[in-house]
């Protein structure tokens, strides 16, 4: 078993990143900038959103975290998407999910500019994506193929079974092992929870994606000898064991399942790693004007 480490592979792209941050502000007098929209205060929400923001600090970005409470309105939501929209400042925006339930995430997501979607969940980035056209790639996938690109991962003809259908890593991440590229070239298969023998199809992949939500959902019995195992799931469970009180465990039963594969990513440390690189990459884009010319 080889380890596919996400702290690893983030930390050497992220050096890169930095110095073509800082080319960038020497060039334009200015950051790239990240915005951030933060509503209430989901715990997992407000960890992720605080890790984005120190490592924009860390590559050299301007970064801006507004919060609103849980009550906020999806008309003073969507207002102030319109107004960052407007702002030449501002590279990239992202609104953090999950969202209170008054609140349409879709009509959220439509109302940010697909030129500083830096999350890739808009419609034009992921219509784009799937047409091989330049976009801004989700950034967990965008993040798996940096990872698989950085190893050498072989892809091209293997099967590879993607376990998780969401537009944010399950879709996309089919759709960007399919296409004609390096990495790439896999036969996919998109499985879910309504997959017939569901265990057969996992278990015939030379690369598995486990992107379900589910704790240990990808378990030994389902894996082939040699198989690369690619977990994205992040499941919290509180735990007396860590000072955070919370434990996480990844969609994979990594203990077991890393004593067959060749390569697999561990949780944490792996993927999501790999996430906030995807963000960054996507955000210096975005203020280099390099998808979406200026």
């Amino acid at each position: 078993m080889n380890l596919l480490d996400g702290k690893l592979v983030s930390a050497k792209i992220k050096e890169d990143i930095k110095k073509e941050a800082a080319a960038f502000t020497a060039q334009s007098g200015r950051k790239p900038h990240l915005v951030a929209i933060l509503v209430g205060n989901d715990g997992g929400s407000e960890t992720y959103v605080a890790s984005k923001m120190r490592n924009c600090e860390l590559v050299g970005f301007e970064s801006t975290n507004i919060r609103y409470d849980v009550d906020v309105t999806e008309d003073e939501l969507i207002a102030k998407i319109e107004e960052i929209n407007q702002d030449p400042n501002i590279d990239g925006l992202i609104v953090q999910l999950p969202l209170p339930k008054h609140i349409d995430p879709e009509k959220i997501t439509e109302t940010i500019d697909h030129r500083k979607d830096v999350d890739g969940f808009h419609p034009i980035n992921l219509g784009r994506m799937q047409r091989n056209l330049p976009c801004f790639i989700p950034a967990t996938p965008y993040g798996i193929m940096l990872m698989l690109e950085h190893y050498g991962i072989d892809t091209a003809g293997k099967k590879a079974v993607v376990v998780g259908r969401s537009n944010i890593v399950g879709s996309p991440m089919s759709i960007l092992l399919a296409r004609n590229s390096n990495p790439g070239n896999c036969t996919v298969t998109l499985t879910h929870s309504r997959t017939a023998n569901l265990k057969e199809e996992v278990l015939a992949a030379d690369i598995i994606v486990a992107a379900i939500g589910r704790k240990h959902f990808v378990t030994a019995d389902m894996v082939k000898e040699g198989a690369v195992v690619i977990d994205v799931g992040i499941n919290r469970e509180e735990s007396t064991e860590t000072k955070s009180g919370f434990k996480l465990y990844g969609d994979v039963d990594f203990e077991e399942v890393s004593k067959k594969s060749s390569w697999i990513t561990p949780v944490p440390g792996g993927v999501g790693l790999m996430t906030i690189v995807g963000l960054l990459k996507n955000t210096l884009e975005a203020a280099k004007g390099t998808v979406y010319p200026k």
